[in-house]
């Protein structure tokens, strides 16, 4: 009996979860459409948001830093409601008196604002703030929960714990912000503060998702007193997820992760849980690597981790997946299951983890630990404690570090590694003064004979194989037009940062490409707002000005023949497009029906992106299931236009690779 009660929920399970969410050419909407508002409810609500517009008007005309620096605060709610009116997601009637409500918050800041106050501030409870973000300059919200011990004036540090939600596809920003306002997170330790990023919708706080996590604690830390040593991981399901690649991917930065059910890697997840049957592309399968958490795992030597499943719960899948991630680095997973539980969790597992973490905030983070463990695939992850990796050998193939300090010398073993760098802050570093520091790397040993600053700060350069290494004390030149971090690719890593999409003020002389290319840019025009949850900035190609070049990775829609800055790059790019031909090393491609995609260090700001005719590259198919959100494409393709686009691809993809380590054609 207990047997088929399982096997019915994991029946259940899957049919909420959406078994016809597996056919690519049957999609269905995410965020579906709205409901329709009657004349009298659509006028009200936008003549109190055009007067909420007209405060926050107001208050900018007066040019005070101050009070523009809190206008986000005020800002959230009426774009909250823009949104939901000018886009038709309004999704159920109960958000008409959401909409409503927090607009009532909107003018009640707007106007203590513009008497110079900011109540809001000193506000315990639930409250809810906005910052601008760097990479669409929209407004994102975010909620906090603030513990009555809180005194900002005591001098006292807080603890505080960040709470990824699950996957509701009904929460848009107006059910967001309504939540924060009025709903407790499942954890609220005491004298704890607790920051519930939105994460742009529902992508599992990846791409943008995961800047606006970092984003919005950068934000929290300006206004509240942050213990920075004790900033724990949290979330559950789809926030489970969330918690599981931030955790692997930023082990030092937190003093606990805490995730529970969710998934925590791509292939095994689908099949299992979603029963898809997967037909990955070459390229596909090395690009899971970058949100795949199991081959992370060593990573959580240095972030104390406990995870939560419930017993029946499907979703147990993604902690016995890091489980045998652990064991082949002879580790153990602490892994709380809840007895008899399905999706939550139970008061004693709760209890628990509660108590395991609140030990662990006791002591805190620590920067220098004696050995340090880590693997990347990708220099986007390129840092663990005193370690930094400046380049790979190979990306996407696995990176490893294991280093111990033994006295006045380091023992350094690497793999795939050609250049990293050791970086100990002002009194960290744990050696003598004034004697030499031996490294011995992979077995070749280099002297530092100066060793430790006065201050006792060493950052030591190191480059080479494995089997000859050089020192150096700063960074190697040679190395300067390699990949490195946050300019490694693939395309989507482009939307991670401040980004304008560049249309062409021409046409192509191909008309197939001119076609493509204007429903692929209105397409991601659409799609970035609808799933990113904010409003590109889009100029002309002569339009784009010296500071939008130094500030931002300018992403160009056209050919060669019909934009601006396409066509002055053209040159230097390493495949070659004309209107005839679009040539690789070895192959051609006739232009009047292929289209390049691609992403590159501009060459009018090398320390910046171009990108060629693409936004994120997962489609409409990956909306339905946050496990299919991962990149689609690698550095470039080339597509085939007389296959027309769909919920997965933009065309049929011709021939697809990645740069080699100098951004050259491999």
């Amino acid at each position: 009996m207990k047997i088929l009660l399982i096997n019915l929920l994991f029946t259940l399970l899957i049919f909420s979860d959406g078994l016809k969410d597996n056919f690519p050419d049957k999609v269905r909407q995410v965020p579906k459409a709205g409901i329709e508002l009657s004349d009298q409810q659509r006028k009200h609500l936008q003549d109190k948001n055009n007067e909420l517009q007209k405060l926050i008007k107001e208050i900018e005309s007066k040019e005070n830093n101050t009070l523009n620096q809190l206008l986000p605060d005020i800002q959230i709610f009426h774009n909250a409601v823009y949104f939901a009116l000018n886009y038709n997601e309004f999704l159920n009637k109960n958000e008409i008196k959401k909409a409503d409500q927090i607009l009532d918050e909107g003018f009640k800041r707007a106007k203590s604002l513009l008497d110079g106050k900011a109540p809001w501030l000193m506000q315990k409870g639930f409250v809810v703030r906005g910052f601008i973000s760097k990479i669409d300059k929209s407004v994102q919200p975010y909620g906090l929960l603030i513990p009555d011990s809180y005194d900002p004036n005591n001098g006292n540090k807080y603890r505080t714990d960040i709470w990824l939600h699950g996957r509701n596809e009904n929460v848009l920003e107006i059910n967001f912000i309504h939540q924060r306002m009025h709903n407790k997170e499942k954890f609220a330790p005491k004298d704890t503060i607790v920051l519930s990023p939105y994460g742009r919708y529902s992508n599992a706080f990846k791409f943008a998702g995961e800047v606006d996590v970092f984003e919005a604690l950068e934000h929290a830390k300006q206004w509240y007193n942050i213990d920075v040593e004790r900033i724990s991981n949290r979330g559950f399901s789809m926030g489970g997820a969330g918690c599981w690649q931030l955790a692997v991917h930023y082990s030092d930065q937190f003093f606990a992760s805490n995730p529970g059910a969710g998934f925590s890697e791509t292939p095994d997840f689908l099949t299992t849980f979603q029963k898809q049957t997967l037909k990955p592309k070459w390229f596909e399968k090395v690009l899971w690597r970058w949100y795949d958490c199991p081959d992370y795992s060593v990573n959580l030597k240095q972030c104390p981790t406990i995870a939560y499943s419930g017993e029946k719960d499907i979703q147990i899948q993604a902690a016995r997946m890091m489980e045998k991630g652990f064991e082949k680095e002879g580790m153990k997973l602490l892994h709380i299951i809840g007895p008899k539980m399905g999706h939550s969790y139970d008061k004693e597992s709760a209890k628990k983890v509660d108590e395991w973490i609140a030990e662990k905030a006791k002591a805190g983070l620590i920067h220098v630990p004696k050995s340090i463990h880590f693997v990347t695939y990708t220099l986007k992850y390129n840092s663990m404690k005193w370690l930094k990796i400046d380049a790979l050998e190979e990306h996407w193939q696995k990176s490893r570090v294991d280093a111990t300090i033994d006295g006045n010398t380091i023992l350094v073993n690497t793999e795939n590694i050609s250049a990293f760098h050791l970086d100990f802050k002002e009194g960290q570093a744990p050696f003598k003064v004034g004697a030499p520091i031996k490294i011995i790397i992979n077995g070749y040993e280099v002297i530092d004979k100066i060793g430790l600053r006065h201050d006792k700060s060493w950052k030591p350069y190191f480059a080479g194989l494995k089997s000859v290494w050089k020192l150096n004390s700063e960074p190697f030149k040679f190395l300067v037009g390699n990949k490195k971090k946050n300019l490694q690719g693939p395309i989507d890593d482009a939307f991670m940062d401040s980004f304008i999409f560049v249309k062409p003020s021409g046409k192509s002389a191909n008309p197939l490409v001119q076609n493509w290319v204007d429903s692929e840019f209105n397409r991601a025009v659409k799609h970035w707002r609808q799933h990113f949850r904010g409003e590109a900035i889009i100029k002309s190609d002569k339009d784009v000005t010296p500071q939008d070049i130094a500030n931002s990775n300018l992403i160009l829609w056209g050919d060669t023949d019909s934009n601006i800055l396409i066509k002055k790059l053209s040159d230097q790019l390493p495949i070659k497009w004309n209107s005839k031909t679009i040539a690789l090393k070895d192959k051609n491609f006739d232009s009047k029906d292929h289209a390049l995609i691609m992403v590159y260090p501009n060459p009018l700001n090398k320390e910046k992106y171009i990108v060629l005719n693409s936004s994120f590259t997962y489609r409409e198919f990956a909306y339905l299931n946050n496990a299919r959100q991962v990149p689609m494409l690698p550095d470039w393709a080339i597509i085939d236009l007389k296959v027309k686009p769909d919920s997965e691809w933009p065309g049929k993809v011709a021939e697809a690779n990645f740069f080699d380590e100098a951004w050259g054609l491999k």
